[in-house]
């Protein structure tokens, strides 16, 4: 049963970005902009945000400064944008990997990982040539060495919930569903 829309501010969420994490390909942005649109939620894509603040793009970013560089703004932009309003945020794959990054969307909003299989992800990334880490060899072997770096980062999320190639739309549901079930750490403890 598919939900209508309902303001964020009646949910048990209320005051708390919805931020999505997880590989590149896992459907963060494609998802993302779907949920915001379900929780009547504006809809922030964390690359989009860095770029129009470097006036370049994410490539040339990592190709004229590096990767260190490009985290560094990565982080400020996350920051800045986590202490706004409200938003359904899709952030980059490596944000999540970031201490400090981690830090602020646990204290600020509630971590969803998007988890898809090496297949999903190989096939996704495919469809689109402005990967730079993607650039660096054999798309694959990349993808399954993110995975075993970041996968047990991404478990620290708030939220785990499988995206795979069926219609964006049940897997925008599993999401709702994981966020109606969640309760902020905060919550629990006064439970107990």
């Amino acid at each position: 049963m598919t939900r209508t829309a309902e303001p964020a501010t009646q949910r048990g969420f209320a005051g708390r970005s919805i931020v999505m994490v997880g590989l590149m390909g896992a459907g963060k942005s494609a998802i993302g902009r779907r949920l915001a649109a379900r929780l009547n939620l504006p809809f922030l894509d964390a690359d989009t945000e860095i770029e129009a603040a470097a006036g370049c793009t994410i490539e040339e970013i990592f190709a004229e400064h590096g990767e260190a560089y490009f985290r560094d703004g990565e982080r400020r932009v996350i920051a800045r944008i986590l202490g706004g309003e409200p938003v359904v945020l899709a952030t980059g794959g490596g944000a999540f990997m970031d201490e400090a990054t981690r830090a602020l969307i646990a204290q600020t909003g509630i971590s969803v990982w998007l988890r898809a299989d090496i297949d999903t992800l190989v096939r996704r990334t495919s469809r689109r040539n402005n990967r730079p880490l993607l650039k660096q060899g054999d798309p694959e072997t990349i993808l399954r060495d993110l995975m075993e770096v970041r996968n047990p980062i991404y478990e620290l999320a708030d939220i785990v919930v499988e995206s795979d190639d069926g219609p964006p739309e049940n897997t925008v549901e599993r999401v709702c569903e994981a966020l109606d079930a969640f309760r902020p750490p905060e919550e629990q403890n006064k439970a107990t």
